[in-house]
């Protein structure tokens, strides 16, 4: 039985801070959707998982998974596993995982132009990306969000929160195993490759001449889109919003100020995923 003293679990209690992840190039899902996705993506995504004998009887399954994947899977005790979360009630159940993040040049179809045999199309009709947001909750939802909504990838530029932090991975429920999670371009590369992808551009922004009923009704939604969302205290600067296409702002019928990040983006993911299907 492993304590919060064992070196396998002081070395992975490393990984709740962003240069332990960073150095190391892995990170932590915490709780059990997280680790029953992290489990399916297969061993080549876990490393290994820290389960105490409680939460080893309540979630059988996962277990099951992670030994027939050939993934470690060791007990340890309430404490060691209270270490490595970041939750008031851990549910008992940690997975640590290689790092997800990738780069433009990661993604094929967001590769450089001129790439040796060309670039592929694009493989979906809508991407989320967050414009050096800040919240590590709002950038797991919108993960889950996007992936709801079928697209093809979210990107976060440089400047933005770690999508694998521990509060981003819970608020994710799983998602970020599920499409690729593009980190550390500027705004202005992304955009770029996107346009080249025969993305159109659209902004989220209160300050946009079009709501969102507006740009259905011209049929930009149905095209391929990339959507940008800001950062939750300034939203997108200008040079940002010079880049985009066209600005779109979600109309407010009733009396509340504005929404935020992740329910925005929500709003606008599904209005464009409604309109391509």
């Amino acid at each position: 039985m492993l304590t919060q003293r064992s070196e396998r679990v002081r070395q992975a209690r490393k990984l709740t801070r962003r240069a332990g992840r960073e150095k190391t190039g892995q990170f932590l899902a915490e709780g059990a959707q997280a680790v029953r996705e992290a489990v399916r993506a297969g061993s080549d995504r876990v490393i290994e998982v820290f389960v105490t004998p409680a939460a080893k009887a309540r979630h059988a399954d996962i277990v099951d998974t992670a030994e027939s994947a050939g993934v470690g899977v060791h007990l340890a005790d309430d404490d060691a596993l209270a270490g490595l979360s970041e939750t008031v009630t851990p549910q008992g159940i940690v997975a640590v995982c290689r790092s997800l993040a990738a780069s433009v040049d990661d993604v094929p179809w967001l590769g450089p132009p001129g790439a040796p045999g060309g670039r592929p199309s694009s493989p979906g009709l809508l991407v989320a990306v967050l414009v050096e947001a800040q919240d590590p909750g709002n950038a797991g939802t919108v993960i889950r969000c996007a992936d709801a909504a079928g697209a093809a990838a979210v990107v976060l530029t440089s400047g933005s929160v770690d999508p694998q932090s521990g509060k981003a991975v819970r608020a994710s429920a799983g998602s970020l195993f599920h499409l690729p999670v593009v980190t550390g371009a500027t705004a202005a590369v992304v955009i770029d490759r996107l346009r080249d992808g025969g993305y159109t551009v659209l902004a989220a922004d209160g300050t946009g001449v079009q709501d969102l009923d507006d740009a259905e009704a011209a049929g930009l939604l149905s095209r391929p889109t990339a959507w940008l969302f800001g950062n939750e205290a300034r939203g997108l600067s200008d040079d940002v919003l010079e880049l985009a296409d066209h600005v779109v702002r979600v109309p407010i019928y009733g009396q509340a100020e504005s929404l935020n990040l992740a329910t925005a983006a929500a709003v606008c993911l599904y209005a464009s995923a409604r309109a391509q299907r």
